[in-house]
């Protein structure tokens, strides 16, 4: 990847949102919401607080959940991501 966080940010790759409900309805552009679920397609090395190394908790190849609003977007190669702060991370899914 040409993309290399810093500090405690990850790079997310955010999946789409659905365009299909459980019943088998389609949802028009205007009413889907903003996703919340993304992959970890890079992480940065850490960061220092009160001089101890707050390590890294996710991992390349992680599904996580992140906050709605949190992020910076950006698109590499016609492929768009997201970068946001390690504690912008709410859960990692199993």
């Amino acid at each position: 990847m040409k993309l290399q966080p810093l500090a405690d940010r990850v790079v997310l790759k955010v999946k789409e949102a659905e365009v299909k409900t459980a019943s088998g309805l389609f949802m028009p552009e205007e009413s889907k919401e903003k996703p919340v679920q993304a992959e970890v397609v890079a992480v940065g090395p850490g960061t220092y607080s009160n001089g101890v190394k707050v390590e890294m908790e996710v991992s390349v190849g992680d599904t996580v959940i992140y906050s709605k609003f949190a992020g910076t977007e950006i698109d590499v190669d016609g492929v768009s991501y997201l970068i946001i702060r390690q504690s912008d991370i709410l859960a990692i899914l199993k």
